[in-house]
């Protein structure tokens, strides 16, 4: 059995920055397990700009940011499996590897979970009609695209608005496409704001909220879809159905984190971000197995993934060289009103040894003129004033050591949006 300090289990933008991390913290022997032919994951297929504005002070394309990544990883000599795939880990940390090879176990002293996530398809949608073709996930259609150089179709509409359905009706309006709309089942838009903006408002691009589609006309390839508003219960309105013709309909209807490995390692799973519950270190529930990316829950920044895989590596370093600290007080961390989730899902807390506490967070609607409130165990210990909270940007909050060491006692930091809820 082969035995490394860090086992990485998928070789995308988390998985390549807990990597890198994980060999500038100490770790002596790290492998990353991929199961595609090469690594950088999503970002490969990502060939518009904006991302890197953060970690590398410049914007770049995803295979731009992938490549920087990529080339310190070979700087490190971190050694990477690729086309390989894991079958299974368990409470001893051994990974179970298929590969040309065979199937291999592989011992870890601590494992990183960075399989990121999947799109939701169209069998979780119950849009009835036939099953032709011209029907994609806005992810497929990225990669036909972007890796392929596949003209999908020429009359586009989509469903859901989120942040790749956006790109993709940017992507194919410049190849010559007419994208019709975007129909959004919510009031509000389920991608960042930017992307509303610079890949529909300035291509004229139609975004209907309220909106879904009933139906899929034609048999060998779409003829077109059935466009319907929905009301405050989010069911179609049949006096509002309209017939859009149309050859291709991408579905934006969200992301699934891959948990499969998770569940399989009976490790526990948050039933509203579909990835693992973590403390402050990213540890799950099972000691030595961290978790980061998309696979602990959907990020709106790649920028933001590196900085949580970040932290994600160093402190399984720490925990492979007997550093981590001390079990402290645990403290649960919960969403309160307005607030759909918040990670980390708790905090182990040390009175001697006190660092920043950062929490991210998603709202669950829309709100102006809003205030986030953090309470300790139900008093108001941070007040902060926004124009605007919506759940497709996800927000942070850094609870300083001073503000920490003043409530040695808490069991419970629970954070509030309010304001008025479009």
């Amino acid at each position: 059995m082969k035995n490394y300090d860090i086992v990485i289990i998928g070789g995308g933008p988390a998985g390549l920055s807990a990597a890198i991390s994980a060999y500038e913290s100490g770790a002596l022997s790290i492998l990353i397990v991929e199961r595609n032919k090469e690594l950088g994951g999503i970002l490969n297929q990502c060939i518009h700009n904006g991302f890197g504005l953060h970690i590398f002070k410049e914007e770049l394309t995803g295979p731009e940011y992938a490549w920087r990544l990529i080339e310190k990883v070979k700087d490190y000599n971190i050694d990477c499996a690729l086309n390989s795939m894991v079958l299974e880990i368990n409470s001893q940390k051994e990974v179970t590897v298929l590969s040309v090879k065979g199937i291999e176990k592989i011992y870890a002293k601590a494992i990183i979970l960075a399989m990121g996530c999947r799109e939701r398809p169209r069998g979780a949608l119950s849009i009835p009609g036939a099953r032709c073709s011209g029907i994609f996930t806005a992810g497929t259609a990225q990669e036909l695209v972007n890796l392929h150089g596949y003209k999908i179709g020429h009359e586009i509409v989509i469903l859901g608005s989120g942040d790749i359905g956006m790109i993709m009706a940017r992507r194919l309006t410049f190849e010559g496409c007419k994208v019709k709309l975007v129909a959004e089942l919510l009031p509000y838009s389920s991608g960042l704001k930017r992307n509303v903006v610079q890949c529909l408002e300035d291509y004229s691009i139609p975004l209907h909220f309220n909106s879904t589609v009933t139906d899929i006309i034609g048999r060998e390839r779409l003829e077109g879809v059935v466009i319907a508003q929905v009301d405050k219960d989010r069911r179609p309105i049949k006096s509002t159905e309209e017939y859009i013709s149309c050859d291709t309909l991408l579905l934006s209807v969200g992301l699934i984190p891959e948990n499969e490995l998770t569940r399989m390692a009976d490790i526990q799973i948050s039933g509203i971000t579909g990835g693992a519950i973590v403390d402050n270190n990213m540890q799950t529930s099972l000691t030595g197995v961290y978790s980061c990316g998309n696979v602990l829950h959907v990020h709106d920044l790649v920028d933001n993934v590196t900085l949580e895989a970040f932290e994600a590596g160093k402190n399984a370093v720490k925990g492979v060289l007997g550093q981590a600290e001390k079990p402290g007080t645990r403290i649960s961390i919960n969403p309160g009103a307005g607030v759909r989730y918040a990670v980390p899902q708790y905090a182990n807390i040390t009175s001697d040894n006190l660092s920043d506490l950062e929490i991210k967070f998603r709202s669950d609607n829309v709100y102006v003129k809003a205030a986030m409130c953090v309470r300790f165990d139900g008093v108001a210990v941070v007040n902060k004033r926004s124009r605007i909270f919506t759940p497709g940007e996800m927000e942070k909050v850094i609870l300083k050591p001073d503000l920490l060491g003043k409530y040695p006692d808490i069991k419970e930091i629970s954070i509030e949006v309010t304001g008025g809820a479009q």
